[in-house]
């Protein structure tokens, strides 16, 4: 017996370390949306948040403390439309734009929308402006949109290929006549092309190209669907989740400050590793960067097939901020990181997913996470649900298997009680 509890308790110890205190839990926010693609809310608005419907081509406003949404959309585009992106400018509570990121049969195309001027629940549906366009269409088309700290526009889009070995070779290395696989920096509120109906936006004087080889548009490039980024609302620092082939997922970090420029490797490398198929994998490239954290393709708990990036944590509860979470698609699972920003490498990381598991409802399709204006974390399962990220203390999750773990060693104590009398 004391042989079989000497075995049990690292096994047990283990089991709780690897299961986090949960001072929080998800709670179902939302229910019955129509493959709900994203989630954010204005600048300063704490009280609404919208939620772009791929497949609609949608946006719906929900309350906050209620989870209860209006009855008429904020903005609806048709069916014909995709909704991708939805991104609102940071004086939105003055100048009233957002903007919009949308896929239709002629390709991808950025749009600048303007909120009615005498309901503040309701977009003038006439009043778009096509900001961008990115002809062609493919399976990686990105679509975050977001305003940086620097109050320029990015824009995150893929190299427009398909999945397997069709992919363009090393299309997302190109940065000469191609704005594909690259994040985009604009800035919307200028025009450098007022003779073209289809570029209304003017270009950053400090973008990385500019003056040099290579368009000026380019922030960064490499990247093959980076599907869903997000600045650190207290350091600015930049993280991008890209999807990968057939064998890596990744997270990309750029520390606020950055001049751009960065080159992270697609279709040279997946992950941190050469390309192994296809033929076109190779050393890093002069100048490439690794992504900060990589996973293998697969169903284990720290594997996925389609990663979703996230945010660093920053809203109510003390024991989450500055955390990174982010997700699978495939696989749905809820991880975080803690980056150290002076090494930019990772030096914590937790699988939270048993620990968040919701209140009702079940998470299946991660698509998107989301922040509502004080910083609350939201989780977009694009099967319609909706869930919130709130403050529940308790006893640490241990998951089925420390459960039974638990189980087992209590058991054993007790048999052991029983054999020393």
């Amino acid at each position: 017996m004391r042989r079989l509890l000497a075995a049990l308790s690292p096994i047990f110890l283990v089991a709780l370390a690897a299961a986090p205190s949960a001072s929080a839990k998800l709670v179902r926010f939302a229910e019955g949306l129509v493959t709900p693609l994203y989630l954010t809310a204005p600048p300063g608005d704490l009280d609404r948040v919208f939620v772009a419907e791929y497949f609609t081509g949608e946006i719906k406003i929900f309350d906050v403390a209620t989870g209860q949404g209006r009855q008429s959309p904020f903005l609806s585009l048709g069916s014909s439309m995709r909704l991708l992106g939805l991104a609102f400018h940071p004086n939105y509570a003055h100048n009233r734009f957002f903007f919009v990121y949308i896929e239709d049969s002629l390709g991808c195309r950025l749009v600048r929308y303007r909120r009615s001027p005498m309901d503040p629940d309701l977009a003038d549906a006439s009043s778009g402006q096509t900001v961008l366009v990115l002809p062609g269409t493919g399976e990686h088309l990105g679509g975050w949109v977001g305003f940086g700290p620097d109050g320029y526009l990015y824009l995150q889009v893929g190299d427009y290929g398909t999945s397997g070995v069709h992919d363009p070779p090393n299309n997302a290395q190109g940065i000469t006549g191609e704005l594909l696989g690259n994040v985009l920096r604009l800035d919307p509120d200028g025009n450098d092309f007022p003779f073209e109906r289809d570029r209304n936006y003017a270009i950053p004087p400090d973008n990385p190209f500019v003056g040099t080889t290579g368009e000026n548009e380019i922030w960064a490039f490499g990247l093959r669907n980076p599907w869903r980024g997000s600045f650190d609302r207290d350091t600015g620092d930049y993280y991008i989740g890209d999807v990968g082939q057939s064998t890596r997922e990744e997270i990309d970090f750029e520390p606020a400050g950055s001049p751009g420029g960065r080159n992270y490797g697609w279709r040279l490398r997946e992950g941190s590793i050469a390309t192994p198929t296809g033929g076109v994998g190779g050393p890093q490239p002069p100048g490439g960067i690794d992504p900060i954290y990589d996973y293998l393709h697969g169903t284990g708990p720290d594997e996925g097939s389609s990663v979703i990036g996230g945010y660093v944590y920053r809203g109510p509860i003390d024991s989450l901020r500055g955390r990174y979470f982010f997700g699978d698609f495939v696989n749905p699972r809820i991880w975080s990181l803690r980056v150290d920003r002076d090494t930019s490498t990772v030096t914590e990381f937790i699988d939270w997913t048993y620990a968040f598991r919701p209140n009702v409802g079940s998470i299946d399709s991660i698509v998107s996470f989301g922040e509502d204006g004080e910083g609350n974390l939201y989780v977009v399962d694009f099967d319609g649900e909706i869930f919130r990220l709130v403050d529940f203390a308790e006893a640490p999750t241990l998951g089925p298997l420390g459960l039974g773990l638990l189980a087992i060693l209590l058991g054993a104590v007790g048999l052991a009680r029983l054999a020393a009398r």
